[in-house]
């Protein structure tokens, strides 16, 4: 190997110890009438609040029968019902699903028969008939379900699992990532102790909760920390900048989308009050990274995880934040470069055991002694910050979100005109990376046009936001489709 960095300084000892209930409990019997979470429709939630409606939810759900393993699938809007339901179902070992309140009927039919749901939190009416019509427990984040009490709660062993997340691979359908409450335990205890998250800290909140980052990261270090957060339903610049002045907010995690928008804002310099400002989900650029500097007297704190991971490496909190890496190994996380590949591969508490019911995948994704395989390509300067320099995979990452191209090429051919397309990422300031098409088509045909094919079919964020018309995709010899040769615009236009 050509370099290995040790594990982040911290309390290591501590991580992936215990389930997450049992860590949370501390808070809501410690302190009770602290408030915890917030939301426009109901206000502020306290911890002693969270625990006795996330008990009542417990036992609606174990009274509709379902029993500790079994897995139930998210997807709705954040909001303080949901996370409640979220805490109940851990509390009663249940497995969590999370699926993007955007995806198209087909997208979740195919998560639905690869995750095997028992049950279904939604906030969508035509959603929830269709789960209904297939035989499975249907209800919403409040659980209108019959009021029963509780069994036994927070027993559930560090070891269970407690998050199946689908994640978008380079070949073939998305695979689970099976995570334990010691996974998630680790990564919420690392980034607690890496960025001096306290109880005197408040989040604004304006991640989606069917993602790592507003989930495992944003949610769970929050409850971890006993701090408390400002849950919003979707990002909106003047909404962040206001929730940040009126309820004295210390945080802000977002993406590289969300940073551009607020750094454009004009508004912006309220975010100079923060404590610290997060970016991850995707690269962020360095000229925004100085531009938001110079705005907000903030020095971004980037980071790196993975679905499968948790986080791994983060800028550190008192020390030089550079522009272009991802900084250094988080507590318990080791890191190491494959040679002659560059790629990063890693390992620690964080990491999870393996993919549901795919040990070809598994077989693929960890090394002989047990390193994860990032697909993600790296390099190391002279005091060990990382920096992403590509991926071996193929997956693009446009406002924080993954797009597999081959769902987006599979739609674009349905359309009577192409005859032939391919979809790669392309460097944005704003997204991190654009949808990019190029299309082989006897006519000349607009992006918008291209858009509104795709809206019946694939979640908005997967659409393309770039087309080029091309007399045809550069394959090799054995007809491969050579993609770097898109990226790098070397093709014959129409």
């Amino acid at each position: 190997m050509s370099a290995h960095l040790p594990p982040g300084a911290g309390a290591p000892q501590r991580l992936g110890t215990r389930s997450l209930p049992a860590a949370w409990a501390e808070h809501w019997r410690v302190a009770p009438e602290r408030p915890v979470l917030h939301d426009a429709s109901r206000g502020w939630l306290s911890w002693g609040a969270l625990e006795r409606e996330s008990a009542r939810a417990a036992g609606r759900l174990h009274g509709a029968g379902l029993r500790a393993g079994d897995r139930v699938l998210f997807s709705a809007a954040s909001s303080a019902a949901l996370v409640a339901a979220h805490v109940a179902c851990l509390r009663l070992g249940l497995v969590i699903v999370p699926a993007n309140p955007d995806y198209r009927s087909a997208e979740l039919d195919r998560l639905v028969g690869a995750a095997a749901p028992r049950a279904a939190i939604v906030d969508d009416a035509a959603r929830a008939g269709a789960l209904a019509a297939a035989g499975r427990l249907v209800t919403s984040p409040e659980l209108p379900l019959p009021e029963l009490p509780p069994p036994a709660l927070d027993a559930v062993a560090p070891g269970a699992p407690a998050l199946l997340a689908y994640t978008s691979g380079t070949t073939g359908p998305p695979k689970g990532a099976l995570l334990s409450h010691a996974n998630l335990h680790a990564t919420a205890e690392a980034v607690r102790l890496a960025w001096r998250w306290s109880p005197d800290d408040r989040l604004v909140h304006a991640l989606p909760l069917f993602h790592m980052h507003g989930l495992g990261v944003a949610l769970h270090g929050t409850l971890q920390a006993g701090a408390s957060a400002v849950l919003l339903p979707r990002f909106d610049p003047d909404v962040v900048l206001a929730a940040v002045t009126e309820h004295a907010a210390t945080l802000f995690f977002g993406v590289p989308t969300m940073i551009h928008r607020l750094a454009e804002h004009p508004g912006v310099g309220a975010l100079g009050r923060l404590r610290l400002v997060v970016s991850g989900s995707a690269p962020l650029a360095a000229d925004l990274h100085e531009r938001f500097a110079r705005a907000t007297g903030h020095a971004i704190l980037e980071r790196y995880g993975m679905t499968e991971t948790g986080m791994l490496v983060s800028n550190p909190l008192a020390g030089e934040r550079r522009a272009g890496t991802v900084g250094l190994p988080l507590p318990g996380v080791e890191v190491r470069l494959a040679e002659p590949s560059g790629e990063i591969e890693v390992r620690g508490p964080n990491v999870f055991a393996g993919y549901l019911d795919r040990p070809d995948a598994d077989a693929l994704a960890f090394t002989a002694d047990g390193w994860f395989k990032t697909g993600d390509l790296g390099a190391l300067d002279s005091d060990g910050y990382l920096r992403i320099v590509g991926r071996a995979k193929e997956l693009v990452i446009t406002g924080g979100q993954n797009v597999h191209p081959r769902d987006v090429e599979e739609v674009l051919r349905e359309h009577p005109d192409v005859r032939d397309a391919a979809v790669v990422g392309t460097p944005s300031a704003e997204w991190g990376e654009l949808v990019t098409a190029y299309v082989v088509s006897p006519r000349e045909l607009t992006l918008e046009e291209l858009r509104r094919h795709c809206a019946g079919r694939l979640a908005a964020y997967k659409h393309p936001r770039a087309l080029h018309r091309v007399a045809e995709l550069p394959r090799n010899a054995l007809g491969k489709l050579e993609r770097h040769r898109l990226r790098e615009g070397r093709v014959l236009p129409e």
